[in-house]
């Protein structure tokens, strides 16, 4: 024994000296790409950062007393991130092309900074503006360890003070958020948030919550306000008399209507942010710009605070042929949001022109799909025939897929069964022979329904002698799916059902959707991520939010506890669907939560409510040969507010 125990130590030391056994940490990078505190990045590397730097444009403001040192605008413990390629160098202007205020996404992708967050592994969830959380009470209560020390851009502490008032003067007042969110109520019954000290929260719920933190990662949630600033416009803070005279000045009627200004992260270059940038202009004008935020509140492996690049410009652009030419003339730095997929090849061809590259992402949804409204009332006959399975099944039948797959997606796209995340279900024949082309089992079931008469030129009659028209509404802001509706209004014609497209601007898109006000849409269907993905990221699937294409009443119903004038309650099927899902959110075991993943995504696949066109495919992303750090793999999904979740504030110039 004396000798076996001599023999192991013997070959633990040997094996440390060769690199054969692994030591307590590891010098490989890690696939988060950030650590949640510099102690946690020492402890997994055994690496220390004894100092901080800054950027040289801030040099002179601290040099003017305008903002502190950078070691005095640093949290207690700054989360590291760990660049892709190498340490960046400082410096130089994002540029990129967005159609309106809003699609900048300054707030949302490019300002991905929730309490937790989605790793760079895109599979786990990590510590973000906390340090670290806990779970207990069976699921029921979580407790968030913010970061001490962080900062405000405007240099204002972050506090637990922040994340009440967002909870009591904002989510709570009625004026300001009619509706409670629907994430935060899990059946129905509303979160209730609790101070335990200056930088630790509770959120306390009725029953246990197995999705609420990647509800945060998928929503984007800080879970804060800034309460210093936007109190000023809260009537709880401000009296009367000088709110009415900001509302007055702003040309509001209401001052719940200036305070949602005020809090617009993408609008008010005023609100103080915890992102890498901050609006610095007024995005109203032909060009907004960001600049970086003092007191961001991360560091790299070596020290330096982040972000590496100084500001962001956004040119405002009509649409996304115009973003397309910028690109292919190399006034666009990195950008994959609004290029349209049928340029893949003209970007290709133009690449040593414009000295970029162009890496193929993961869509991060499935190519065009069409929604049949389920609350359609403005026709009765049609929205009968929207209603009617048979019908909806003889439409699916009647698109040519591979067609619009060489046409519009350039033969990369994959074949609709694909979107589903279990090979149970992608071979599933009842389910495939949903979506393979058959005019003639189309026609039949067209027949079945009583659409025999037809008038001269072979279209399909309505019981009043006129032809059948149906409209699809499609949104211009994405080049792609208009160009795909057109030629399914073409294929749908060969069966006789004379169709229209009703392309529309993105200010018109959510008011038509939000009442219901059309018959189809057509547009993405997102992903079928396996897993909590498809659960969190779900309005494509469950009609759980008024943003839901084939029942936005359904879904303003669910969203609101039933209490929204207008909503509708779901019936049949769709019901037994948001049953389901209110069952997985309150579950805490696995096995369950699969079983009615399974029944749901089942349930939805043969009602055919929404009618996926393709499967997934590849998109271009446009990157300047000097930009760097930016992953040559990666996704555009929503639910990962991509690119935020690969860390942006690492992105730099190669000088």
């Amino acid at each position: 024994m004396k000798f076996l125990k001599y023999l192991i130590v013997i070959s633990v030391c040997m094996g440390l000296v060769l690199g054969i056994v692994p030591i307590s940490f590891s010098q490989e990078k890690s696939s988060l790409g950030q650590y949640p505190s510099i102690s946690e990045y020492q402890k997994a590397t055994g690496k220390k950062i004894t100092r901080f730097n800054e950027a040289p444009a801030l040099d002179d403001l601290v040099k003017q007393g305008k903002i502190p040192s950078v070691e005095k605008r640093l949290p207690d413990e700054p989360a590291v991130v760990e660049p892709e390629e190498e340490i960046g160098q400082y410096g130089g202007t994002w540029r990129r092309a967005a159609l309106s205020p809003s699609d900048t996404m300054i707030h949302m992708r490019l300002g991905y900074e929730p309490m937790v967050k989605w790793a760079r592994d895109g599979k786990t969830v990590i510590p973000n503006l906390c340090t670290s959380w806990k779970v207990g009470e069976g699921g029921r209560a979580y407790t968030f360890y913010l970061r001490k020390g962080l900062k405000w851009s405007d240099g204002e502490p972050f506090t637990a003070d922040d994340v009440m008032y967002w909870y009591n003067d904002e989510l709570l007042n009625k004026e300001v958020s009619p509706v409670f969110p629907s994430w935060l109520a899990p059946a129905g019954e509303p979160v209730k948030v609790e101070k335990v000290d200056n930088y630790t929260v509770r959120f306390r719920f009725k029953r246990p919550y197995s999705l609420f933190l990647e509800y945060i990662a998928v929503n984007n949630a800080i879970l804060a306000s800034p309460k210093h600033y936007l109190q000023q416009f809260h009537i709880k803070y401000t009296p009367k008399e000088k709110l009415d005279a900001m509302v007055k000045e702003a040309k509001r009627d209401f001052w719940y209507q200036l305070y949602g200004d005020k809090a617009s992260a993408y609008s008010n270059p005023d609100l103080p942010v915890l992102r890498p940038w901050k609006l610095a202009t007024s995005p109203t004008g032909p060009r907004a710009t960001a600049e970086r935020n003092p007191y961001y509140w991360k560091v790299d492996t070596a020290g330096n605070q982040l972000p590496y690049i100084d500001r962001i410009a956004f040119d405002m652009v009509q649409n996304t042929e115009m973003i397309t030419m910028k690109a292919v003339q190399g006034e666009i730095d990195m950008q994959g949001r609004n290029l349209a997929f049928k340029d893949f090849t003209l970007l290709m061809e133009n690449r040593e022109k414009g000295g970029y590259q162009v890496y193929q992402w993961d869509a991060g949804e499935t190519g065009s799909a069409v929604f049949f409204n389920q609350n359609y009332t403005k026709d009765k006959f049609i929205a009968g025939l929207l209603k009617d399975v048979r019908f909806r099944t003889a439409l699916s039948l009647a698109i040519n897929r591979d067609e619009i797959n060489q046409i519009s997606y350039l033969g990369q796209a994959t074949p609709t069964y694909a979107i589903f995340p279990k090979a149970s279900m992608q071979n599933d024949p009842e389910i495939r022979k949903l979506y393979e082309y058959n005019v003639k089992e189309a026609n039949r079931l067209l027949d079945s329904i009583g659409l025999t008469k037809k008038d001269k030129d072979g279209f399909r009659l309505r019981p009043d002698g006129k032809p059948i028209q149906l409209t699809i509404l499609t949104n211009v802001g994405y080049a792609i799916h208009p160009d795909v509706m057109e030629l399914i209004a073409q294929q749908w014609g060969k069966v006789g059902i004379k169709t229209a497209v009703d392309a529309i601007t993105g200010s018109l898109w959510w008011p038509r959707i939000n009442s219901a006000d059309y018959q189809i849409a057509g547009y993405t269907l997102g992903s079928l991520y396996p897993g909590k993905f498809l659960l969190t990221y779900s309005l494509f699937v469950i009609p759980n939010s008024p943003n839901n294409y084939y029942g936005p009443l359904w879904g303003l119903w669910y969203s609101s506890g039933g209490k929204a004038e207008g909503s509708v309650k779901p019936t049949g099927d769709a019901l037994k669907i948001v049953a389901d899902f209110d069952k997985i959110i309150v579950s805490n075991n696995q096995k369950e939560i699969d079983k009615l993943t399974d029944e749901i995504l089942t349930l939805w696949a043969k009602n055919l409510w929404a009618v996926p066109v393709l499967g997934f495919f590849n998109f271009p992303v446009v990157v300047r040969n000097n930009f760097r750090n930016v992953p040559k793999e990666g996704t555009l999904a929503y639910p990962y507010c991509s690119p935020g979740y690969m860390n942006p504030e690492q992105f730099f110039f190669k000088k």
